[in-house]
């Protein structure tokens, strides 16, 4: 199985190969690179596509505590170790949390932007206590249904089946999600830092996406200087790349062919 030890970390990944321009896809929390699987499937006959899993993820594992900054340094580094010079970023939620930072981080080396499902800011102050609550309640005693049916509902697009989402929450051991879960509730707000991003940006966002609402997508569509878009999905929630592929994958390549 193909890992990078980079930036001090083990990390798992997926490269499709090939001469096409690269993108290397980041994912949502609790999710891993195969929620991409199918952007990869539809990209990679043009495109050389790398798909990742993040600290605490999939089988990349978490050591101490990390920050977004953190995370984009270990996909820049990544890169670095597949050879590639600059590349595309494609994030969902905290992807794209973590893929902005890398456009700020080494701007050279960020070709294009799109962010699935993000925003620039930190957790409504409103919803952290109830978020804080499940985590400890997943670490005590394990991701109960009531606990992944609050998940899936905030994650997933109302007519999605994520029974194999939550057969891999239900075996992840349960203290490997608190960093992970600290990461995203600690992040940094960079809203006054999103007009610094030199990158083209294509934005989607789901219409029924009740983690982060549409009026972020739109802020992060009129903060960033070089925005071609905001694609909003009908009927799609949080992770619209995994229920709506095709209303992704289509608009997707044709940002990637103009900026390539």
């Amino acid at each position: 199985m193909p890992f990078a030890d980079v930036n001090d970390q083990h990390i798992y990944y997926e490269d499709s190969g090939g001469t096409g321009a690269p993108v290397i896809f980041s994912h949502g929390y609790l999710m891993d690179h195969e929620m991409f699987a199918f952007q990869v499937a539809g990209l990679a006959d043009e495109f050389r596509c790398v798909s990742w899993d993040e600290r605490g993820s999939g089988q990349t594992p978490v050591t101490g505590p990390f920050t977004y900054w953190d995370s984009a340094d270990d996909a820049l580094a990544l890169l670095t170790h597949l050879g590639i010079d600059a590349a595309f970023f494609v994030g969902m939620s905290q992807g794209g949390f973590l893929s902005m930072r890398a456009a700020l981080r080494a701007p050279e080396r960020v070709l294009g932007l799109g962010l699935i499902g993000t925003q620039g800011g930190v957790e409504e102050e409103e919803v952290r206590p109830l978020f804080e609550a499940m985590a400890e309640q997943w670490v005590a005693n394990g991701p109960s249904e009531e606990i992944t049916g609050a998940i899936v509902a905030s994650i997933m697009s109302p007519s999605y089946d994520a029974t194999p989402w939550v057969a891999k929450w239900v075996v992840t051991p349960r203290q490997d999600v608190m960093e992970p879960f600290r990461t995203l509730m600690d992040r940094d707000d960079i809203w006054d830092r999103v007009s610094e991003i030199s990158a083209p940006a294509l934005l989607f966002h789901g219409e029924e996406d009740v983690a982060i609402t549409m009026d972020k997508a739109e802020r992060l569509a009129s903060l960033l200087p070089h925005c071609e878009g905001l694609v909003r999905i009908p009927g799609a929630g949080h992770a619209a790349n995994l229920s709506h592929p095709g209303e992704v994958n289509g608009p997707l390549r044709e940002f990637l062919r103009r900026h390539s």
